[in-house]
């Protein structure tokens, strides 16, 4: 039987496992000086000069590493993996989905508050949507004050904020939870109280399911 660290990243669902390790690899590229943060920002002109793999690569990058690079990463790996196992059990497809059109809004978001790494706005996207679906989870930060999960986001965001100095280093951070909220909102508004029923938000194609193995 797997233990210890082995164990633990087992015991991790698969769609967090893979992000987690993409990051962590990605950081240790640019520690280890294989690649440079500059060949892995995001510019839209990244598909006119054929470098394409700047739109997926800096969803990876969390920065050198630093407590900030620490604090981004547990906290996305916590509230990622029990999004992911509340809300998409055995249903891989649906969280890639949703993390998919997360990030496109996200590229399409970059040029206008000039954000070239996008890899902490996606983090609070997960955040921002477990809080808004365990309205009455307590939460404690750092054993200090105990708050409801609704107010999760907004604390991390200052937390950032107070981490780094300046407001600037936490806009990304709000504008992931923007993205979440409309996350959110399609899902969890449009879908089930207007529509009624499955949408193009709110359920992956076909052909995605295929691919992870979700077709029912």
């Amino acid at each position: 039987m797997p233990v210890g660290v082995e164990a633990w990243i087992t015991q991790i669902p698969p769609i967090t496992r893979a992000w987690l390790a993409l990051s962590v690899l990605t950081s240790l590229a640019v520690q280890c000086q294989l690649v440079t943060p500059l060949q892995l920002y995001y510019s839209p002109k990244a598909f006119v000069n054929l470098q394409p793999w700047r739109a997926v690569l800096n969803f990876f990058y969390f920065g050198p590493i630093s407590l900030d690079y620490v604090f981004h990463l547990f906290f996305f790996m916590r509230y990622s993996r029990m999004l992911e196992e509340s809300s998409f059990p055995n249903r891989k497809a649906e969280y890639f989905w949703l993390l998919l059109l997360s990030s496109i809004m996200l590229l399409a978001l970059s040029p206008l508050f000039n954000l070239p790494f996008l890899s902490s706005p996606l983090a609070f996207v997960p955040i921002y949507i477990w809080s808004r679906r365990h309205p009455s989870t307590p939460i404690s930060l750092f054993g200090l004050i105990t708050i409801t999960a609704p107010y999760l986001p907004i604390a991390l965001v200052a937390f950032s904020w107070i981490l780094n100095g300046t407001w600037k280093a936490a806009a990304g951070d709000l504008i992931g939870c923007a993205v979440g909220h409309v996350g959110w909102f399609m899902r969890d508004v449009w879908t089930r109280e207007m529509v009624g029923g499955p949408t193009f938000f709110s359920e992956a194609p076909d052909r995605i399911k295929r691919l992870f193995g979700d077709e029912e």
